[in-house]
């Protein structure tokens, strides 16, 4: 069989396979000998950096088609290079003279026997289960898929164009949009980070009026034809060779690059001082499976060259100069074509583009764009999952704040030196366009958020965008509960020790608002086992500033991250749903397990009087219905538990408790006793950080009654009056009648 050895380096001929020497090549030819389908030829020792061996085999294939055509036999002669180096793959070459260059082979200096690409994993993951055996198999595996035409899957993605370079180029996430916006577009190429003497990564990027660089280098973008996905190349040297490559694909380089220098020129011409220190001309093919098919990707290059694109066009005879300016040669008189270009040195460099929105979300795994969004808080929390919205191109955001950073924030906020001072609003704006270069903006509005109206704030909150609260306080949620024309809002906080975190999410018609979903979030607290240390102080508190206000809680950045990460999962996956819903989360710090508590969520009521409103829920009714028949023929009641809220002019019941054990009811009367009420209403307040408390009382009316208040139902309201005058609160009743019917009554002293 006819040998081309090609360059590969000669070595001494050894007598046999008892003088290797290298474990590998002892094993190998030890299978050799074994194998019936393979023949050792000669093994022979190189010395080529380090000691190698090699062994000459013919492979016998019987499940290759005779005259194929993809040019491989039924035998075929292979070279396998072994070096001492177990961490590097043996490589194999395929030394016949006239073997084909195809698909899946590996880069190899010009007059080299071809390499073969055995294996699609790394080297670590090949030399974790290589035997000699299993690669005798997967040399066959190779010579037989090739030869049917079966080693690229169909389901495979068609292969890239060139190798692989140490250099990378990247580019705007916007480039093309800029390209075709405005073809003049200038770019600014500079070196960003150099790893080593012959790896850098330089960025690409759209020159500012007004904003100089060093070095200035002119962009050449040219969009070629269609290309057929076949073997690997090697980047040619000059340019002269990469349009010859090229040529051999059905690809005129030429043609596209005399068309952009000239269209670039235009017909006025081109001063010559606008003339860039160097070009990089950036290709840009479409790949597809077959001739005539659909591209499946777009295969991007780029080769730095050192001429400006004037001067490239002149070498190339495109343009001519004329004393301090270039023109078109078809402007001038005709002149023969130029062949100085062919011999310019090109530079390779692989080419790589920063992520916009769509792509984000495809490596981020982002179900969806997301909402136009506006978050209500830019501290730790907000501005952390904030981070994690923009990175994952999800939503377009809104930011609303009006603090500012100082020194203990870096502790636990996403801002660092940089932003020391500066509103948060506008830090978290700034961070986006660092993180993704103006792909996910974010618009700051410094301002108040409880200042919905007065502060103009409405627009930034108006029905159909999704409202994120997380401020941290009670005012927001509870305000924005109020007016109908903003859009569907969730709230989300962390429990003051980072131990736990919450999220209440409203419906999308907004039946359920923040003020019932947070009163509904209490009464799990009171009355659920997870709910007894939940909202428990935090590991300590220290002076932030010298204000008798600025107090500040301990908490590592590691609680605020682990549950932003899980908060900002939870917004993206609940929001996507009509539904309303309340979950919380509790975790154990010291084992990493995290508890979902899911709460289900029941319809809020209002009870409306002159000058404040009353809210319920579904959950507190039904409970107070199940009590009364319990009790039946007798009535029951209870204390009723919430908050009032005089900033929104209402009272929020959260629970209705059952009747104390030394109660007296019949069938026509109830007295409440007192046995537990007390230690029932400190353990609501303590549970709930002091926010849940007595606010008045619910009894049941007998069959055949419904819920209309009685003469004795008015003296016991005046006498709750009376007892809440003592901090200025009204008293509320509520009556469960009969078919459940539910009356509110209110009362207060003076009124």
């Amino acid at each position: 069989m006819d040998e081309d050895w090609g360059t590969l380096p000669q070595g001494e001929l050894l007598q046999g396979p008892q003088d290797l020497q290298e474990p590998r090549s002892i094993a190998i030819a030890t299978a050799v000998q074994r194998h019936s389908d393979f023949e050792l030829v000669r093994c022979m020792q190189l010395e080529r950096g380090g000691r190698l061996e090699l062994l000459v085999v013919d492979a016998k294939c019987h499940a290759v088609p005779p005259n194929n055509p993809f040019g491989i036999e039924f035998i075929e002669r292979i070279a396998m290079i072994v070096g001492s180096d177990a961490k590097q793959l043996v490589e194999v070459l395929a030394v016949r003279r006239g073997f084909p260059r195809l698909m899946h082979q590996n880069a190899r200096p010009p007059g080299c026997p071809p390499s073969l690409c055995l294996y699609f994993e790394p080297p670590r993951s090949v030399t974790r289960s290589w035997t000699p055996e299993s690669f005798l198999g997967r040399i066959k595996f190779w010579l037989e898929k090739t030869a049917r035409g079966e080693l690229h899957p169909a389901d495979q993605p068609v292969e890239q164009i060139f190798f692989t370079t140490s250099n990378e180029l990247v580019l705007p996430w916007n480039v093309d949009t800029l390209l075709t916006g405005n073809p003049k577009q200038k770019f600014d190429l500079f070196e960003g980070v150099k790893r080593t003497e012959h790896s850098s990564t330089f960025l690409l990027q759209p020159r500012l009026e007004g904003v100089k660089r060093s070095p200035s280098l002119s962009l050449v973008s040219l969009r070629l034809p269609p290309v057929v996905h076949g073997r690997i190349e090697e980047d040619p040297p000059t340019l002269g060779l990469l349009a010859d490559m090229l040529s051999s694909r059905r690809v005129d380089l030429v043609a596209a690059l005399e068309l952009a220098i000239s269209a670039a020129v235009g017909s006025d011409g081109a001063a010559a001082a606008t003339d860039s220190t160097g070009t990089v001309i950036l290709l840009d093919m479409p790949i597809t499976r077959a001739p005539d098919a659909q591209a499946e990707r777009r295969a991007r290059r780029a080769y730095l060259v050192n001429h400006g694109a004037l001067k490239l066009g002149e070498m190339m005879g495109e343009l001519h100069r004329v004393g301090d300016k270039y023109w078109r040669v078809k402007l001038l008189e005709p002149a023969a074509k130029s062949t100085a270009w062919k011999s310019v040195e090109i530079e390779a460099i692989e080419v790589l583009q920063c992520a916009d929105q769509a792509a984000a979300r495809r490596q981020a795994g982002t179900v969806g764009p997301g909402l136009m969004a506006t978050l209500v808080g830019a501290g730790a929390l907000g501005a952390t999952m904030l981070d994690l919205w923009v990175r994952s191109g999800w939503g377009e955001w809104t930011v609303v704040d009006k603090d500012h950073v100082k020194p203990h924030n870096l502790v636990r906020h996403p801002a660092d030196l940089r932003h020391l001072g500066h509103y948060k609003e506008q830090v978290a704006a700034a961070r986006a366009e660092e993180i993704r270069d103006g792909a996910a903006p974010v618009t700051p509005v410094h301002a108040d958020a409880c200042d919905l109206v007065d502060g103009g704030l409405l627009p930034a909150l108006r029905s159909g965008r999704l409202v994120v609260d997380a401020s941290t306080t009670l005012e927001y949620p509870r305000l924005a509960s109020a007016h109908d024309d903003a859009g569907r809002h969730t709230s989300v906080f962390l429990t003051p020790s980072g131990s736990g975190c919450a999220l209440l999410l409203e419906d999308a018609a907004r039946t359920i608002r923040l003020r019932s979903l947070e009163a509904q979030y209490y009464r799990a607290v009171i009355t659920q086992d997870w709910g007894e240390h939940h909202l428990e102080g935090s590991a300590g508190t220290f002076w932030s500033g010298a204000s008798c206000r600025d107090i500040s809680v301990v908490m590592p950045y590691s609680a605020v991250q682990v549950h932003a990460a899980l908060l900002a999962e939870q917004v993206q996956k609940l929001t996507s749903s009509d539904e309303a819903s309340v979950r919380v989360w509790s975790r154990d710090a010291g084992t990493g397990a995290v508890a979902l508590h899911e709460l289900a969520v029941h319809q809020e009521h209002k009870i409306a009087f002159d000058d404040m409103d009353l809210f319920t829920d579904a959950g507190v009714t039904a409970k107070m219905r199940a009590l009364r028949e319990h009790h039946l023929p007798n009535e029951t009641g209870g204390i009723l538990l919430g908050y009032h809220d005089l900033n929104i002019n209402a009272v929020v019941v959260v629970d209705a408790l059952e009747a104390p054990s030394d109660s007296r009811s019949s069938p026509g009367h109830f007295e409440r006793g007192v046995e537990g009420v007390a230690s029932a209403a400190r353990e609501a307040s303590r549970r709930t950080a002091g926010i849940v408390g007595y606010v008045g009382e619910w009894h049941s009316h007998p069959k055949g009654h419904g819920a209309d208040p009685s003469a004795d139902d008015f003296y016991q309201l005046v006498y709750l009056a009376l007892g809440m005058a003592q901090d200025g609160l009204p008293a509320v009743s509520l009556i469960v009648g009969d078919k459940g019917d539910l009356r509110a009554i209110k009362a207060a002293v003076g009124s």
